[in-house]
């Protein structure tokens, strides 16, 4: 099998994926189930309800790369039931395991890079959901979209190293 040589812009986003992927990953290290289940904050985050919220929001916007907003969820017409679901991705619930946690974000983290690949052009756009936090009539390119799964992963990341250093004052860098 002859491996396709990426363009210097789909090797970057890549390699920038992985970058901020590894660190948020590194925060759960050498932890128990029970010690990524643990809030050592105000807030309802865990390590491992990190772990599954930002695979669940990458498989969400990669959807949306290719099925543009109806790929997600409609945030004015959520029902109790819906936005309990919604609720419980940021936490690390009963029966799941880190390990199966980390082997889930690792299967999107696989379709999104097949995605960075593949997609006939970065150029394409969607047009953005409806809600209060984009603008109306928005659009966004495929480019766009991955640059935001950075964003997005990055940000967790920062969480989920104040986390773990409250939890047992290890850090993911220094």
């Amino acid at each position: 099998m002859t491996e396709t040589v990426l363009d210097t812009e789909r090797a970057d986003l890549l390699e920038m994926l992985a970058k901020h992927r590894y660190f948020l990953r590194n925060t759960t290290r050498d932890l128990t189930d029970e010690q990524a289940a643990l809030r050592t904050t105000v807030s309802e985050l865990c390590l491992g309800g990190l772990i599954k919220h930002v695979a669940a929001v990458e498989a969400n916007w990669a959807k949306f790369i290719v099925e543009g907003p109806a790929a997600g969820p409609s945030f004015d017409s959520m029902t109790e039931e819906q936005l309990a679901e919604w609720t419980n991705a940021f936490r690390m619930l009963p029966g799941e395991t880190l390990a199966g946690l980390l082997a889930e974000y690792d299967q999107v983290a696989a379709r999104t890079d097949e995605l960075v690949r593949t997609l006939p052009d970065l150029n394409a756009t969607q047009p953005l959901p409806e809600a209060p936090w984009f603008e109306p009539g928005g659009r966004w390119s495929a480019r766009r979209t991955f640059m935001h799964i950075m964003t997005e992963t990055a940000q967790h990341s920062g969480h989920a190293d104040i986390i773990r250093e409250a939890l047992d004052g290890a850090k993911s860098m220094g």
